[in-house]
């Protein structure tokens, strides 16, 4: 789905603990040698293949690293990788993006969707007939106003992850005749074929209590090639089967289950034949994985980028100069350098928020801010009236220590759970005392994340390739709604430029602009950037049209398996 912004939450990652300046700018070669070089921005490996190749039926069982409980996508305790998955195969897609970013209008829901003036902006949407709920209604404007209403109208009652570019609508309206939508917008927006995806269904989310609660535990109206057979909260586990009343090209499978699982217990469970794919980008897994029998390593790029997020909204961390003491402080290289180690794809260390290294528009803002100096992180505490009381000891400043809470999922990995070592040792030579603390899984985002129970935490932001989808990452929050700004670091100044990017149909202005935004992020000390991830994946030999997508989604419709292969 990388048209959604997904949020993942833990580190399915391996690593030794390695503390040193390292200098090296991609991962060692696994067999020795040159480092290995990043892959191209939106390079995709997928095993494409047409139907005609494949096997009718068939089931194919992926692993999560933690059991969802909120299905609706829109809703802040729902914007997680696993929930956009799953609700990709039971609601409305109505764009595709292709490998490289371009979106395509899905003719299972859209006949055209074309911006039919730009004043006022008004896209016309116009809806493939056959497309119809599971409770037999036909997708109507009655479904685009309700999604408007409950992301863009700024009804607290409505706890959303992300208003961007709904808030620009200023009307939803039916066109000519039952299948015809058109939107009117207030304020321009450039990437408005992000918007309405998924589709959820408007007698489900028409009131705040089905938006907040009535996706909980269960997904009450479909309207995809698929639908779910069940979700089993004690085995953790949600099936999918072929929907029959589907209007458009069957699926091949017979069945997606999607189970919940620790990174290692994914890892063993693939070994053991379990399940059809895990993650491969680490050593540690890439080491097991790369020999596996009945199995293929499939290699690409996308928009995925690694952070260590600070809490500006109270303790130490509010204080600008303490953010900024944490950022000189880190060495980004060398953890990027141990996430890099013995992969065969570089991991680039990542200068901008908005664009990756390879990408059109990248430029990097990370000076100073980013770049390691212990001895400059010293002088900024000292000037912040933290006082230095020698090695090993935490500085105090009017009686109290400066100590920082690392809050992990004990979903996480190894090289998670290293990087937050690494972290707390980087830290502790300038005064910084960081206590480590592990948290179950299932409470992670609910009561420490979304919350803002932290003040530090690592976590990845993955698929924002529209570039407006960063928008409700680093804009201020409005009251207690935070959107995806999780530690509410933000000002008027990048908001401005962030809402006038997104609003910019010149592409080239736009990008401008949100390279100013970057560097606004860069200066506020909104995070500590790390690096962007490689897309490394062990996949089950013989399974078609799945693995790395590059900029791409994954059409589960499509997914199946070759004719006379061993797997399903």
């Amino acid at each position: 789905m990388g048209r959604l912004r997904r949020v993942w939450l833990a580190f399915g990652l391996a690593m030794t603990v390695l503390l040193a300046g390292c200098t090296s700018s991609g991962g060692a070669h696994p067999d020795g040698g040159t480092p290995s070089k990043p892959v191209e921005f939106g390079t995709q490996d997928i095993n494409a293949r047409p139907a005609s190749e494949l096997r009718a039926g068939g089931t194919f069982t992926l692993a999560n690293p933690q059991w969802a409980t909120q299905y609706n996508f829109n809703q802040t305790s729902g914007a997680l990788d696993q929930v956009a998955q799953i609700d990709s195969l039971v609601e409305p897609v109505l764009f595709h993006l292709d490998a490289k970013g371009v979106p395509h209008a899905n003719p299972d829901y859209l006949t055209s969707a074309a911006l039919t003036s730009t004043s006022p902006q008004t896209v016309t949407y116009r809806l493939n007939p056959k497309a119809r709920w599971s409770d037999g209604r036909p997708l109507s404007a009655t479904d685009f106003q309700a999604q408007w209403r409950a992301l863009g109208t700024g009804d607290e009652r409505y706890d959303i992850a992300d208003p961007s570019g709904y808030d620009r609508i200023k009307e939803v309206r039916q066109g000519e005749g039952p299948h015809e939508v058109k939107v009117v917008f207030r304020t321009p927006y450039a990437d408005w074929q992000r918007l309405f995806t998924p589709l959820f269904p408007a007698s489900a989310i028409g009131t705040p209590e089905q938006f907040n609660k009535g996706w909980v535990n269960r997904i009450p109206v479909t309207a995809g090639p698929f639908r779910i057979a069940s979700i089993d909260r004690t085995e953790q586990t949600v099936t999918a089967v072929p929907d029959p009343h589907w209007w458009g090209t069957p699926p091949r499978l017979d069945k997606v289950i999607f189970r919940t699982l620790l990174p290692a217990a994914a890892q063993q469970a693939y070994l053991n034949g379990e399940i059809d794919a895990v993650n491969a980008a680490t050593t540690e897994d890439y080491g097991k994985l790369k020999g596996a029998k009945n199995s293929d390593i499939r290699i690409g790029s996308a928009w995925d980028e690694v952070h260590v997020s600070l809490n500006g909204a109270g303790g130490p961390l509010a204080d600008i100069d303490v953010r900024h003491a944490v950022q000189r402080a880190v060495n980004r290289q060398a953890l990027a350098d141990v996430a890099a180690e013995g992969l065969p794809v570089g991991v680039p260390l990542l200068g901008n928020h908005i664009f990756m290294t390879n990408q059109p528009g990248y430029v990097d803002h990370s000076a100073p801010w980013g770049k390691y100096d212990l001895a400059e992180a010293g002088r900024i505490l000292d000037r912040a009236g933290w006082k230095n009381r020698g090695e090993g000891r935490p500085r105090v400043k009017d009686g109290k220590e400066l100590r920082l809470r690392f809050v992990l999922s004990n979903a996480t990995n190894r090289l998670g759970l290293d990087l937050a070592q690494l972290v707390q040792q980087m830290l502790a030579q300038v005064g910084i005392r960081v206590d480590i603390i592990k948290v179950p899984a299932n409470d992670y985002g609910p009561k420490y994340l979304f919350t803002g129970n932290f003040d530090m935490v690592i976590f990845r932001f993955t698929g924002l390739v529209y570039p407006s989808s960063t928008v409700s990452i680093y804009q201020q929050p409005q009251g207690d709604q935070a959107y995806l700004n999780y530690g509410r670091v933000s000002d008027a100044k990048l908001d401005h430029l962030l809402k006038q990017a997104a609003g910019t149909l010149d592409r080239t202005r736009a990008t401008q602009l949100y390279n100013q935004a970057d560097a606004e992020i860069w200066r506020l000390g909104h995070d500590v950037e790390l690096y962007q991830r490689p897309q490394v994946m062990a996949v089950r030999k013989g399974l078609a049209n799945f693995g790395v997508p590059g900029l791409g989604d994954i059409d589960f419709a499509k997914v199946g398996w070759v004719k006379g292969a061993p797997g399903g």
